[in-house]
């Protein structure tokens, strides 16, 4: 699949089948988080693939009860390394390693959308609920929660602002 055409096919989908993802597919999401540029090369961005239902049914507890986290047989936790952050201060620690963990979800969402996979970005959840149901060091700080399967709906998409309200060129 081309990437413009992923680009234009992925959805937030709110509704997952319950069928597992295999381990080949497993692997390729992970190839796509890993594969995404990273500020300085510092890599400051941890995944925590989680499949124990247990574990996911903290996590939506963790997000007002969202149903895809009840829902999708696999949700990635998306966290920042502060500490491999560290070497550009305030600024690497509070943006630079969270783009590097936007830049790696968009990266598996684009894989996803090519494996018939559905995906859903996350940002609304109590970061020290989602630590503690994971396990997560002190360094570690959860971004994004991102529940991945197989759609049971299919989204219209959404409504986009015009290219000219949000690009302005400069010559």
């Amino acid at each position: 699949m081309e990437v413009s055409i992923a680009i234009k096919k992925r959805r937030s989908v709110r509704k997952f089948q319950t069928k597992p993802i295999s381990p080949e597919i497993i692997e390729k999401l992970s190839d796509a988080l890993i594969w995404a540029p990273s500020a300085g090369n510092l890599q400051s961005r941890k995944f925590y693939f989680v499949f124990n239902e247990g574990v996911r049914k903290k996590l939506a507890l963790a997000a007002n009860r969202q149903q895809p986290l009840w829902d999708a047989p696999l949700v990635i936790v998306c966290c920042v390394n502060e500490k491999s952050a560290d070497k550009y201060g305030e600024r690497g620690k509070k943006l630079f390693a969270v783009c590097d963990v936007a830049a790696s979800i968009e990266n598996m969402m684009l894989q996803a959308v090519e494996l018939g996979l559905a995906t859903l970005w996350m940002g609304a959840f109590d970061e020290g609920v989602v630590k503690e149901a994971v396990g997560l060091s002190e360094n570690v700080r959860p971004v994004a929660l991102v529940p991945v399967g197989y759609a049971a709906e299919d989204p219209d998409s959404p409504a986009h602002l015009a290219k000219e309200e949000i690009i302005t060129r400069i010559n």
